[in-house]
């Protein structure tokens, strides 16, 4: 774990791709602002890559909010009982309560940032 409570720059290419719980098909994150990389206390903001068909399974968050900012590619969002295509540009909100999914459906990778605080769902 980082040390807490200190800045730091990172480069995008120090951190690995990994697959997180709930989340298949080739859908990578980079977490590059969290507790562990940076040791940071109230903020998660990673990079995903999903490749054609990747997805996070629908889920909840009690108290977290979540920013998802589309950088390249195209897909579906799943809010609640909606469904939209989502692309280059788009920023959606999503506040605690609401069910949502992101998949690819797209021919080319899905690129976007995720920005959750606070860190622990309680």
């Amino acid at each position: 774990m980082a040390d807490k409570g200190k800045a730091c720059i990172r480069n995008i290419a120090e951190e690995p791709w990994q697959q997180f719980p709930g989340h298949f098909g080739s859908a990578l994150s980079k977490a590059l602002v969290h507790p562990d990389t940076t040791g940071s206390q109230q903020l998660d903001y990673r990079i995903s890559t999903y490749q054609p068909m990747a997805y996070v399974e629908r889920h909840v968050h009690k108290v977290q909010e979540q920013v998802y900012h589309i950088l390249d590619g195209e897909g579906l969002m799943e809010i609640d009982d909606e469904t939209k295509v989502v692309r280059k540009h788009d920023v959606i909100f999503i506040p605690p309560g609401c069910w949502h999914s992101i998949q690819n459906s797209g021919l080319g990778d899905l690129t976007f940032i995720v920005v959750t605080t606070p860190l622990k769902d309680e």
